[in-house]
């Protein structure tokens, strides 16, 4: 029992004695710490003094959870913008420095899930997985770090493969005034991406939450969640937020650039982050530029799209393609940002309000709208089908508009008018209803040979269908041909004619109707209807 007892006692006098050393041992030490205090708050904005030690876009820490990016710095305040409600800040509390800058979560696990700029979740599904962040700011690739735009980025729409193709690593601007169609090429080019091995981020600036809803459920919809992520600050939240949202969801997609992946990412839309930047920098008193808009309102904007680009096999050979989104006002692509953008991006997509009234959907005006990889960015077999497709197009439109004026036409002319209606009829397409590679070469392989030319324009869409059809029983040989970089074999080109051939060999006539002549065969029964 006594042994018990001294062995206890042993216990107890060790570890008294370890605690007596650690104690003798530690030396409290006094760790200086900034803090600053708020002189003035604003929509969006707050005055800081007493930080001396801040640096520029360092994340400052607000009472109520509240963080802000240190943006001016004066000699006796900051300027900050405001990440959060600034209603519950009042001059007078405390501002304390964090020592580094504003970062976002990354990784696979925000593939499926809806987040805001600083990584909290909007789809009600709990916290996202993952530890990993980067800086919402970082340098863009360097030059000898990127390699050539030469690999397809396939849209799903008909136009835009074939006429402004786009390469993994580009970066092409979509412009056109409201309402004409701007999002859904984007979300269609989204759609397309299924079992590509192409990753997509969806950034929503300044959108209404029905329309981002709205978004959402159609990605759900066509299973494109799986491999998308939605970064979403709506119209109704701070400035600032709006602010860094497509500069958080640009490093989300890097992270995945820079582990040898390809990733789509769209910005919807930049008017939005432009006039934001635009009202912050008019809080904070700083001089503004033409249309009221500050200077540094295209760095802004290229220094966030040029971390778009095709990084080398040494670098893992992954890339970041850039859809940004802008809005016109009339029709005015010479405005102060659509210009900017212009110039900063490789190639626009114009969209006409003229088309989208007339039914032409995508509304896309082929002459205002060029991809400056051109090309570059087809497969040879694609390229040998499309290669004077726009030519033929650019000829008919501009003779479309002569022969509104009751021209005489002679037979040349006709045949030209004709075969480009059946050209614009077969680039029409429905939304959320894009067109496999097999499909589109069958399309188009039937159009550029004048198949289409003898079906009556009021059944081209049917004969269209019949013949997206058909593309299924193209041989799976000549599938892998189309991926593929040797041009398109005469053998394989025949057999897709044939198959065209038959489609439209076997198209009944509309339920209801007559077999219609063409306009070339009322031409030549009747050359001229004014003088019978």
């Amino acid at each position: 029992m006594n042994t018990s007892a001294d062995n206890l006692q042993g216990i107890y006098d060790s570890a008294f004695a370890g605690i007596r050393q650690a104690r003798e041992e530690f030396t409290p030490r006094l760790t200086p710490q900034e803090v600053g205090v708020i002189t003035q708050v604003g929509t969006g904005i707050a005055r800081v003094s007493g930080l001396p030690g801040a640096g520029y876009e360092e994340l400052l820490q607000f009472p109520g959870g509240v963080s802000g990016i240190a943006f001016n710095l004066d000699d006796d305040e900051i300027g900050v913008v405001l990440l959060g409600d600034h209603a519950a800040l009042h001059a007078g509390d405390e501002v304390r420095r964090t020592g580094r800058v504003m970062d976002v979560l990354v990784g696979d696990g925000l593939l499926g899930r809806v987040i805001d700029p600083l990584g909290r979740p909007l789809d009600g599904r709990g916290p996202v997985p993952g530890h990993e962040r980067l800086p919402i700011e970082r340098p863009a690739a360097a030059i000898m770090d990127r390699a050539p735009v030469s690999v397809p980025l396939q849209s799903g729409l008909k136009v835009v493969d074939a006429l402004i193709p786009i390469g993994r690593g580009q970066r092409e601007l979509i412009v056109g005034d409201r309402q004409t169609g701007k999002t859904s090429i984007a979300i269609d080019t989204i759609l397309n991406q299924r079992g590509q091995n192409v990753l997509c981020i969806y950034c929503a600036i300044g959108q209404r939450a029905s329309a981002v809803a709205k978004v959402v459920a159609n990605l759900r919809e066509h299973d494109a969640m799986a491999y998308t992520v939605v970064v979403v600050a709506e119209g109704n939240d701070a400035p600032g937020l709006l602010y860094i949202t497509p500069y958080a969801a640009t490093s989300i997609a890097e992270h995945f650039m820079l582990a040898g992946r390809d990733v789509l990412i769209v910005y919807d839309d930049l008017t939005q982050h432009a006039r934001a930047y635009r009202e912050l920098s008019l809080l904070l008193r700083r001089p503004p530029g033409r249309e009221a808009f500050p200077g540094d309102i295209f760095y802004i904007h290229s220094r966030l799209l040029e971390r778009a680009t095709h990084l080398r096999a040494e670098r893992g050979n992954g890339s970041l393609t850039a859809l940004p989104i802008i809005e016109t006002e009339a029709q005015d692509i010479s405005a102060y940002i659509p210009t900017n953008l212009i110039s900063i991006t490789d190639g626009q997509i114009y969209l006409s309000p003229s088309l989208f009234e007339l039914g032409v959907l995508p509304a896309i005006d082929v002459g205002r709208s060029v991809s400056r990889v051109g090309s570059k960015a087809q497969r040879p077999s694609y390229r040998a089908v499309t290669g004077d497709l726009k030519l033929a197009y650019a000829q008919f439109e501009e003779l479309e508009t002569f022969a509104r004026f009751g021209t005489r036409l002679d037979e040349d002319t006709r045949a030209i008018i004709e075969h480009g209606q059946r050209i614009r009829a077969c680039l029409k397409q429905p939304e959320l209803g894009p067109v496999s590679v097999p499909a589109q070469m069958a399309i188009l392989l039937a159009l550029s040979n004048g198949l289409f030319d003898p079906v009556p324009l009021a059944q081209m869409a049917r004969a269209e269908q019949a013949l997206q059809e058909a593309a299924s029983n193209i041989p799976a040989a000549v599938r892998a041909g189309f991926e593929t970089s040797q041009p398109l074999s005469d053998h394989d080109r025949d057999a897709i004619l044939e198959l065209a051939r038959q489609a439209l060999a076997d198209l009944p006539p509309a339920p209801g109707t007559e077999p219609t002549e063409t306009a070339a065969q009322a031409t030549a029964a009747n050359p001229d209807p004014g003088h019978e």
